[in-house]
């Protein structure tokens, strides 16, 4: 929406990047745990003689949903349907998966409207706000002056390029997502252009930082809801603690995909 930029070439330039992300933090699990096996114990023998009648039991209430996951995410990958198509059909297909549960009530589907209708109010205000505050910003040849900025210094577009992606970790520290997308892409957008790169690529970027910003102090929003389920005994203080190697895999990430764009390809 800020970028005019193809949602379905992001899912698909997103997607091996998500693939090395999620490797690369099964891979250290593997290794953490091998050296250190109290950090994940082995199951029970009692859990691993399970009959196999039991374990597809326990799989059974999650096979629709995968199912519906993977259709919605086929669908846009394959070219069937657009995002906001897609997004319709996985609505319609979960309305359909809770009624076969029998789940689906009157009064469940009135929260989950207002629940849409609170999230969809948020992101308009938040586009709203965005708008007007980059529209002024246009007016008094901001844009301008940050492009004439960047394309007139010494430093090659590599680096201006990691001048970028540093504002948007350091953002992430303190702000939502959607906000710095709305706030900073409009500005950042020409310049990239400017420097002959790819803004689906850009874009694959910013998608990383994000996931930095999920971890990072002191709002680090992904601390809080491990919080939540945690016992009392652990603090936040702990989690963030937990969260550094993981944040280190993300930030490998983030300098490889800026090295080598190929793996953002489309």
């Amino acid at each position: 929406l800020t970028a005019n930029v193809s949602v379905g070439d992001l899912f698909t330039a997103a997607f091996l990047p998500g693939f090395l992300m999620a490797g690369s933090f099964i891979v250290y699990i593997l290794v953490r745990c091998g050296l250190n096996p109290a950090m994940g114990p082995p199951p029970t023998d009692e859990r691993r003689n399970m009959p196999l009648a039991e374990k597809l039991a326990l799989l059974r209430r999650i096979v629709l949903p995968l199912m519906i996951g993977a259709g919605v995410l086929g669908s846009i990958y394959l070219g069937v349907a657009a995002v906001t198509e897609a997004a319709a059909l996985g609505a319609a297909a979960m309305i359909l998966v809770a009624a076969l549960r029998r789940e689906l009530t009157w009064s469940m589907l009135a929260d989950v409207s207002m629940q849409t209708i609170r999230t969809s109010g948020i992101v308009l205000w938040l586009v709203f706000g965005a708008v007007a505050l980059i529209g002024v910003y246009n007016l008094l040849g901001g844009t301008t002056f940050v492009k004439d900025l960047f394309l007139g210094s010494t430093l090659p577009p590599w680096a201006i390029i990691g001048v970028m992606l540093a504002i948007w970790v350091f953002l992430g520290c303190f702000m939502e997502g959607t906000a710095i997308c709305l706030l900073t892409v409009p500005i950042f957008g020409p310049v990239v252009v400017g420097l002959g790169y790819d803004l689906v690529w850009f874009g694959v970027l910013f998608a990383i930082t994000c996931q930095i910003g999920y971890l990072t102090p002191p709002f680090g929003t992904a601390a809080f809801y491990m919080k939540s389920v945690t016992p009392p005994h652990i603090s936040l203080e702990t989690i963030f603690n937990a969260f550094w190697p993981f944040t280190f895999l993300q930030c490998l990430l983030l300098a490889l995909v800026w090295a080598f764009p190929l793996l953002a390809s489309y």
